[in-house]
């Protein structure tokens, strides 16, 4: 066949076939498929865990009560009564150990006086005691453990699937070079679209993970019962998916163009630490600072921690309506430009073996 009856494909063409390339390349790998699987049976085992942890229901206290008994502990889920004659029933059952505590009326104030063997009843005391009325002065502010929970569970997703591909970017880029198989794909597609298609095909992947484990985690607030929570999750895993696929072209972008400047995988550290550590900021920033408002507001609108602080702010109703959207605009805009930085990197270094290229002469025209 002569060269002119080849095809010569589009930059975009080139670029779903690398696309191509990438996503089969991971999904056909059997450590991708047992590790996807064991991530969800661990997101949904973890809810059903929790929730059958929290609601495991301990054996009510069983107590005496000589006469009629009080409205305060009638019904009671954590007491067992067992009406008995006189004081005589009441402290048998006690030291022959059927019940823990009696009640015998008498002509205190109170009415009546708790008898026990030999220690106070703090059951039956806490359901006698009478508890003021609580009025909070800010009953939106959430509590602590829960924005903990959730700052970790918006993190943990964010960071465990883009260092996961980003790290399948570099170690693929890395060995392309150090095999020279780089020079034979460069002979056929052009280096953007090459570095496109790599983008494009492990954020299919990631996001494909994160809407994995969303739905997963969906299904375990379902199962147990925890629609309310699912209810308030709704919205801001909806922002989540959205900024997490612009976060993940954005963190791509900078591990591909690190992977560009080294041709050995003993190399790979140098230029991977410096993403880890872009990737590392939401999940830490969140977790340590997720009770304060000033920290959590500024961190929703830097393009690395916006994709896990605004979702939270979203979830606990602390960001105007207007906000995620100011923020996507933000992180969209700094995808684009570390897109096209890490384009000119990637161009100027892939062909380049031997020791580590300097960023600045990576930076420099061809």
């Amino acid at each position: 066949m002569s060269n002119t009856n080849r095809v010569q494909l589009s930059t975009w063409g080139a670029t779903l076939l690398v696309a191509e390339r990438e996503i089969l390349s991971q999904v056909r790998a059997k450590a991708f498929i047992i590790s996807t699987v064991i991530t969800l049976v661990l997101v949904i085992g973890g809810i059903v865990l929790s929730s059958v942890l929290g609601n495991r229901a301990t054996d009510p206290t069983p107590v005496a009560v000589v006469g009629s008994v009080p409205a305060s502990i009638e019904g009671s889920d954590t007491l067992e009564v067992t009406e008995v004659a006189d004081r005589s029933a009441a402290e048998e059952l006690i030291r022959s150990d059927d019940v823990t505590a009696a009640l015998v009326p008498d002509n205190s104030p109170v009415g009546f006086t708790v008898i026990a063997l030999d220690e106070v009843p703090e059951e039956l005391m806490a359901a006698l005691s009478v508890s003021p009325e609580v009025q909070l002065l800010d009953a939106s502010e959430a509590p602590t453990g829960l924005r903990t929970l959730i700052g970790l569970a918006f993190g943990l997703v964010f960071m465990i699937s883009v260092l996961g591909s980003g790290a399948t970017i570099m170690q693929n880029t890395v060995q392309e070079k150090q095999s020279r198989i780089v020079e034979i794909l460069l002979a056929a597609v052009p280096a953007r679209a090459l570095l496109a298609g790599k983008i494009l095909g492990n954020s299919v992947i990631g996001v494909g993970t994160a809407a994995a484990i969303a739905a997963a985690a969906a299904l375990g607030l379902a199962v147990t019962g925890q629609t309310e929570l699912l209810d308030l999750l709704s919205a801001p895993l909806i922002w989540f998916v959205v900024f997490f696929v612009f976060g993940f072209v954005l963190v791509a972008s900078v591990f591909a163009a690190g992977a560009a400047l080294v041709s050995r995988q003993e190399d790979t550290g140098a230029v991977m630490t410096p993403a880890m550590m872009l990737v590392m900021i939401p999940y830490f920033g969140v977790v340590l600072f997720g009770d304060n408002p000033l920290i959590m507001t500024i961190l929703s609108y830097v393009p690395f921690s916006a994709p896990v602080a605004m979702p939270v702010r979203l979830f606990f109703g602390e960001a105007q309506w207007w906000e995620p959207l100011i923020s996507l605009v933000l992180l969209v805009a700094a995808a684009a430009a570390v897109m096209l930085v890490a384009s000119k990197i990637y161009t100027n270094s892939l062909l380049r073996m031997g020791s580590r290229v300097s960023l600045r002469d990576a930076l420099k025209a061809s």
